[in-house]
């Protein structure tokens, strides 16, 4: 008999938490589209949809795309973790000013920020046409700036700085003050891993390992 991994443990067990969620308290909840077959999720602006049988994920507009951990997680946590009516601020603030993610911000410029940095050094219009693809907002600060929506109406904004003879290219984000109402601290990291990965895949780049916490395990 196989050996169930521990990946595959708690997908299993989130799968079935989600079965025994309302899905049409979730559907007004996030402001979500629904029919008798999935619960759907427009997420970095790419259509996703949830099975209200079987909890499995599908990205619609690439169906053989496989669904990652990290990903699946975001998803299923934000439902379980978002408190009773999450809701934007307006305000954008730095990753350490995120409510409670403080103790993740190492982690967070280690595996996103510097590859996500190295991946775009001289290729500003690749990541100009990746914000155009993913719909964002242009936005001033930097050499190439766009605000992304996580999920409509829940704002990140990416802003790069591409190097130089003295300086590497340098890369921050933004998120919205009362992101944490959406979803558990922790999934603030892989919310941004994502919002790279997708980035990279607009700009018709290969996705470096670091920023493929979504598609590996």
């Amino acid at each position: 008999m196989a050996k169930t991994s521990n990946y595959d443990a708690v997908r299993a067990a989130w799968r079935e938490k989600f079965l025994q969620m309302d899905c049409a308290a979730l559907a007004r909840r996030f402001g979500l589209q629904l029919d008798d077959g999935n619960l759907y999720v427009t997420y970095f602006s790419h259509p996703f949809a949830i099975s209200r049988r079987t909890a499995r994920i599908t990205r619609l507009d690439r169906p053989d795309w496989e669904i990652g951990f990290n990903l699946e997680m975001n998803f299923f946590n934000m439902f379980h973790y978002a408190v009773e009516h999450p809701a934007a601020s307006g305000e954008l603030v730095p990753f350490r000013s995120v409510k409670r993610a403080y103790p993740f911000e190492s982690a967070y410029r280690k595996s996103i920020l510097e590859p996500l940095a190295k991946l775009f050094t001289g290729r500003v219009p690749q990541l100009r046409d990746a914000f155009a693809a993913l719909g964002a907002e242009p936005m001033a600060q930097g050499d190439a700036g766009g605000k992304l929506a996580v999920i409509p109406g829940l704002p990140l904004a990416v802003l790069f700085w591409d190097g130089d003879d003295e300086f590497p290219a340098q890369v921050n984000m933004l998120f919205d003050a009362n992101i944490t109402d959406f979803m558990h601290e922790e999934n603030v990291v892989t919310t941004a891993s994502d919002a790279a990965m997708f980035l990279a895949e607009a700009a018709g780049l290969s996705v470096p390992a670091e920023l493929m916490g979504s598609e590996i395990e």
